[in-house]
């Protein structure tokens, strides 16, 4: 603690405030827990007084990344998907706040403000399908502790603080999820857009064969996606959604959920302390975990203190990579040696064309409806199961903004051209090429691997003196697998749509995650949904947490989200976090309520090595 300050208590301290941060504040502090919550980055109105995540800020960036809406932060940086970059002649190097070593880049990026990266998520919510909890059956990956009939009403409750949105008769006929008879999403479906009905009608009831599983023809059918986003007035919860096309990193008229909408509910019982980084967590000479140390910092040029507070139970809630990251500089929780291991991602692979007619794109959210047919099935024995996207927002992601185009047109005027186009010409020509644009996005699977890890460095540090994460990530070639029929089935589906391939994959500096395989050259990019890291199992010898999120080696201590999750199926997986964190307050409360002691196993391997402190005791 800094000079002179008294020292604090709390029965439960949260480390970051994102989305599973700020409903377990929530749920404590409506259970009367006194809770503290600390967030590494800025929140609305720290220093210059404009919001964390600023649209203003994100309008005036050369470059439309999600990060482009928060402010340079030298002391807590947000690692960036721009932060790994492609080589000529294939291969990739990284820079930023994250080091990679591994063989393919891990090319997510994450956001450190209040309200984390659920401030600038894609608001999609799908469940995970039962069949995703046990995919050891199908000879990969590895089993969750506790299946979908454990997860199903923490799913409802989820679904009710995040205002989800959706068609229940849906999901229950065609993705196959077994909802509750009578059960109804807090929200109708949000409407399918233009290229979503254009697509259903050359689509719905046509089939596509995956080469590999040729016997089983998957059935195609346009799906609406649950989404976290207001399809009615929800008063103090927002407007509906205006089909805004600029939902990432914010939505303009709050109509998407984020984490921030929670904290307005939080009661009285709740601290957020925003610039306060977590950089250890504390723990007695028995073992039991008694508080954290962090750091405070203000503007530019004040400085950096150094505070502790002792606490009941600590709950780790930063990101799957900061959870890992605190676990390691602790040297805790790790008797397993899985702290760090099996780090997933969703990779995706994008395919891109022009429709026969125009596609109406860059209206509403980013996705609204999928293709979920190769999602589940006997198929995933051989490959990576896969989730496929229809985007609404043109070549946005896969080949850039509408501006791109413009400056294609400008410089040649496109096939055929000697000179760029101006005036008349030029605006016919981009309302034709952007109007048609569209794009498949193919989210698959990644099974948990050890190899794909996240360690520490000592020798590199960042500003507030503590190691820096270095990550080691590549595909399996069952991920590559189905990679591939993922191709082929976008083939197959361009040719129903009668669409133009201007999909294209090689070396370069944008397309860092190019790989050959097959004999044909692909490349994926990151979904944003980095887990694994503090995995959860149903024994302390391959796994750091129990099915509560509750880490074996310190009963007192928690790693909740992403990080705890054995297996992603193909399904984005906010609701999912927000799902078994719900179930995990539960869990936290009941502890806190017993104050039993709890025989507590000795600390794992892998210490990074820190300044001496004094030996922490017991909290009273």
């Amino acid at each position: 603690m800094s000079g002179g300050e008294r020292e604090e208590h709390f029965e439960v301290v949260v480390v970051g405030a994102g989305v599973a941060g700020s409903l377990l504040a929530k749920e404590l502090g409506a259970r009367g827990r006194r809770v503290l919550v600390l967030e590494a980055g800025v929140g609305d109105g720290d220093g210059d007084g404009r919001p964390a995540v600023d649209p203003e800020r994100f309008r005036a960036a050369a470059v439309k990344v999600p990060t482009a809406a928060i402010a340079e932060n030298p002391l807590v940086p947000s690692p960036d998907v721009l932060d790994p970059a492609g080589l000529p002649g294939g291969g990739h190097r990284a820079h930023g706040h994250v080091l990679q070593n591994g063989r393919l880049p891990y090319s997510s990026g994450y956001v450190r403000v209040n309200g984390g990266t659920g401030t600038a998520w894609t608001g999609l919510a799908p469940r995970m399908h039962p069949e995703d909890f046990r995919t050891a059956g199908f000879g990969y990956g590895r089993d969750w502790p506790i299946g979908y009939a454990e997860l199903e009403p923490y799913y409802r409750a989820a679904e009710r603080e995040l205002g989800v949105a959706g068609d229940a008769a849906e999901q229950r006929e065609q993705v196959g999820l077994p909802l509750p008879e009578g059960y109804s999403f807090p929200h109708g479906p949000v409407p399918a857009s233009h290229l979503d009905r254009l697509v259903a009608e050359r689509l719905d009831g046509r089939t596509a064969v995956d080469p590999a599983y040729p016997r089983r023809p998957a059935r195609l059918r346009v799906v609406g996606t649950p989404q976290a986003r207001n399809t009615a007035d929800g008063g103090a919860d927002g407007p509906a959604c205006a089909g805004s096309a600029s939902c990432i990193p914010v939505c303009p008229t709050g109509a998407k959920w984020t984490p921030l909408r929670t904290q307005r509910r939080w009661g009285p019982a709740v601290t957020l302390r925003t610039r306060s980084p977590v950089v250890r967590v504390l723990a007695g000479a028995g073992g039991r975990i008694t508080g954290v140390e962090y750091r405070r910092y203000g503007g530019p040029g004040t400085a950096v203190t150094r505070h502790t507070v002792r606490a009941d139970t600590v709950v780790l809630a930063a990101h799957a990579i900061e959870n890992a990251r605190l676990l390691l500089a602790s040297g805790l929780a790790n008797s397993s040696d899985q702290v760090g291991r099996n780090l997933m991602d969703h990779p995706v692979l994008l395919t891109w064309g022009l429709l026969p007619r125009p596609a109406g794109p860059y209206r509403g959210p980013g996705s609204t409806s999928g293709l979920e047919g190769f999602r589940f099935g006997p198929a995933r024995a051989v490959r990576a199961p896969f989730r496929i996207e229809i985007g609404n927002w043109g070549w946005l992601w896969a080949a850039g903004p509408p501006g791109t185009e413009v400056a294609a047109l400008l410089r040649n005027g496109g096939p055929g051209r000697e000179h760029g186009l101006f005036g008349t010409e030029l605006r016919r020509a981009v309302g034709d090429r952007v109007g048609r644009q569209f794009a498949l996005q193919f989210e698959l699977e990644q099974s948990a691997d050890p190899a794909n890890r996240v360690t520490l460095d000592p020798a590199r540090r960042d500003r507030l003196g503590q190691p820096r994460p270095v990550l080691t990530y590549d595909l399996s070639d069952h991920v590559k697998a189905g990679v591939a029929a993922a191709g082929a089935v976008s083939a197959q589906i361009f040719a129903l749509l009668g669409a133009e391939d201007h999909s294209r994959y090689e070396p370069g500096p944008s397309q860092p995650g190019w790989y050959e395989y097959g004999g044909a050259g692909w490349a994926y990019r990151g979904a944003g949904h980095g887990a694994g890291t503090h995995i959860m199992g149903d024994r302390p010898a391959n796994s750091v947490v129990d099915s509560w999120q509750r880490c074996w080696d310190h009963p007192n201590l928690y790693a909740v989200g992403c990080g705890s999750m054995p297996s992603l199926g193909t399904s984005n997986p906010t609701l999912t976090m927000a799902a078994i964190t719900l179930r995990s307050a539960e869990r936290i409360h009941r502890d806190l309520t017993g104050s039993r002691r709890v025989t507590v196993r000795p600390p794992g391997p892998g210490r990074v090595p820190e300044p001496a402190v004094p030996e922490e005791t017991e909290a009273p």
